[in-house]
This record gives structure tokens, sequence and C-alpha cells, in this order.
């Protein structure tokens, strides 16, 4: 009986995030088909992942038209309108800030470090800086570092002394995957 537990066991680690992925990205597809109602093209019928093709389309198209000197007042006096407006300056100007982050030419998250949390114990944790200075809160001497979770999409953010803080010499994606994975995944 332990033999059947244990076969199953090794089974499930390897069918299921195979299985999980596939699902996720089905879904999106499946998504981003109901999102343009793409469903049905005359004369070919159902045409699984038409509405990923058209997001990448238009997402192109956007992105193409935004680099045109025209067009970027318009985008300016948008952008400026969205951060006015209340409640909506909120969740737009932390969206924004959340993808500047991680994508575009403004990435945050693009220095990592191990910052020593305990002397005594030599205990460490790894995380990225995001600001090299905290003068605006008349603290120079103190580097912002966001940690992120393991297994989670948060995290949190310390000040902490520029002498405790060491520089890693390693691609800011894989010390985001090692955390992420809580150090299961290799450096």
């Amino acid at each position: 009986m332990r033999s059947f537990f244990k076969y199953f066991l090794n089974g499930f680690l390897i069918v299921a995030p195979v299985a999980l992925t596939i699902y996720i990205l089905y879904s999106a597809i499946h998504w981003l088909d109901d999102l343009f109602n793409l469903y049905e093209l005359p004369g070919l019928g159902h045409v699984p992942g038409l509405g990923l093709l058209t997001a990448i389309l238009v997402f192109t198209l956007v992105g193409y038209i935004a680099k045109s000197f025209m067009v970027r007042p318009f985008l300016l006096v948008a952008e400026r309108v969205l951060h006015r407006t209340p409640l909506v300056s909120i969740i737009y100007s932390s969206l924004k800030d959340l993808f500047d982050a991680f994508v575009g030419d403004n990435q945050k998250f693009n220095r990592p470090v191990l910052v020593r949390v305990n002397e005594e114990a030599q205990c460490y944790k790894m995380g990225f800086v995001t600001q090299e200075s905290m003068a605006v809160i008349n603290h120079e001497a103190l580097l912002a570092v966001y940690f992120p979770h393991s297994y989670n999409f948060s995290g949190e953010l310390m000040l902490v002394p520029s002498e405790n803080v060491t520089f890693l010499d390693l691609p800011s994606s894989e010390v985001m995957k090692f955390i992420v994975s809580g150090g299961v995944s290799r450096l």
C-alpha cells in the first residue's frame, strides 16, 4: 500500500504542474477569445486563440502609435486626468507603478541584494533595492529594499542601513525566481 501511495504522489508531482500550466494557458486564451468575441469567423467557424492573436496585435499597434510624437501629448494629458481623478488615481497609479517595476524602461527590481537582518544569528534576506537614499525622510544612510514573499504576489518594504546590504552580481530574474520559489529554484 505504501508503494501505491508513493507512486501516486510521484505521479501527482509530475502531472499537477503540467496540468495547471495547460489549464491556466487555456483559460487565458479562452478569456481573450470571449473578450474579443472572436469565436466564429465566416467560412472558418471556431478559431481558438484568435483572441490572443488579436490582443497581441492590438497591444503592438497601441505601442507603435504611442511612440508617435503626435500622439504623445494626448497620452500625457490622458495620464494627467487619470492621476487627478479621485479613486481612479489610486487604482491607476498603483497598477502603472507595478507594471513599470517589472516591465519597460524603468524596471525597479533589477538590483538584487543580500541584507543582514540579524548580526548575532547571521540571518540574511534576499531582496531588491528600490531607492538608493531615503533623504526625503531625512535618513540618507538608509536604502529602500523590497523583499518579495515566497509563493505569493506580495512582499514587504524595509528601510535598512547601507552597511547591512551586499549587492549581488546575479541576474535579477534568477534572484526573483529563487525568492518566489521559497529557495527551491537554483540560482
